[in-house]
């Protein structure tokens, strides 16, 4: 029985400079910036970019992105623990998105006179 391929396998980031050929200048850009957000900009350590970027990549839900910048926050001491509590503020933060939003649900339904006016 064979085994059955992931989408999500570290190695298929070997492919990045394949995909990169296909707009170098776009990708080139896109590097340039990395670049300058995590190595140039001085206003956050090093440590906190990779922690919220952890969190921005499970909200994302990027698995290429968790993978790679929880193992640079390791490097850099952070701790499973730290992880934990961002992506619980995430969590939380994101519920109360949901809510204060609910209040855009309970405004249509108790004002909308019937037929809403859009295209869907």
């Amino acid at each position: 029985m064979s085994k059955a391929r992931s989408y999500y396998e570290s190695a298929n980031l070997s492919h990045i400079p394949e995909l990169m050929k296909l707009a170098p200048e776009a990708a080139a850009s896109y590097f340039s910036f990395e670049r300058q957000i995590y190595q140039q900009s001085h206003q956050l350590p090093v440590k906190t970019k990779e922690l919220i970027a952890i969190v921005v990549a499970h909200v994302t839900g990027c698995p290429y992105c968790i993978d790679v910048h929880v193992k640079k926050y390791k490097e850099l001491g952070g701790t499973m623990e730290e992880i934990m509590e961002a992506l619980l503020v995430a969590a939380v933060t994101r519920s109360g998105a949901i809510l204060s939003h609910g209040v855009n649900a309970l405004l249509a339904y108790r004002d909308a006179p019937g037929k809403p006016d859009c295209f869907c």
